[in-house]
């Protein structure tokens, strides 16, 4: 069941969080880019559940998964080539889907992007847009196998302290 996150929830998200980092630091394979201690923390989670933003998936009472699905478009987003005009309030956007990684090899990712879709739909969007490191192999495999478009790559200052290079893809949600 993939259902908007509560409060209850932040220590649990927090614990997803830093398994996937200590998942990284443990083998050297890295896919996120994310730093442990900066991005994403459960103060992150809990600003995105204070937007009502943010959705878990659950499994026999635990969880599996954590996403951050809103309209904000990071200003770096200006200079894809997006080929689906969309005014911006149109757009649904993918932000820091993560899976933990004792749940992985699931499916689950690609229950949480076709919830996210879903959801999209439901409020109104006609496409989705988001963004991942580079080097995020299994993000960069998963979404063009899910019918998103790879609509180009720019460099952003993520949070400020972040740079990197990230792949955007696009995907219309016209039935």
């Amino acid at each position: 069941m993939i259902r908007l996150a509560c409060a209850a929830d932040l220590p649990e998200i927090g614990a997803i969080y830093d398994a996937v980092l200590d998942r990284e630091a443990e083998t050297g394979v890295v896919y996120t880019n994310w730093q442990k201690g900066k991005y994403p923390t459960p103060d992150t989670a809990r600003a995105v559940l204070e937007a009502g933003t943010l959705y878990v998936g659950e499994e026999g009472g635990r969880l599996w998964g954590v996403v951050n699905l809103n309209n904000a478009q990071l200003p770096e987003y200006d200079a894809i080539p997006w080929s689906i005009p969309a005014p911006p309030e149109a757009v649904g956007v993918i932000h820091t889907l993560c899976i933990h990684p004792g749940a992985a090899r699931r499916g689950y990712a690609g229950k949480m992007v076709a919830f996210c879709e879903e959801e999209a739909r439901r409020q109104g969007r006609t496409v989705i847009r988001l963004d991942t490191w580079k080097g995020n192999l299994p993000a960069n495999h998963l979404y063009p196998s899910l019918g998103y478009r790879f609509a180009g790559a720019t460099e952003f200052f993520f949070q400020g302290y972040i740079h990197e290079i990230l792949n955007c893809y696009e995907k219309s949600l016209a039935l």
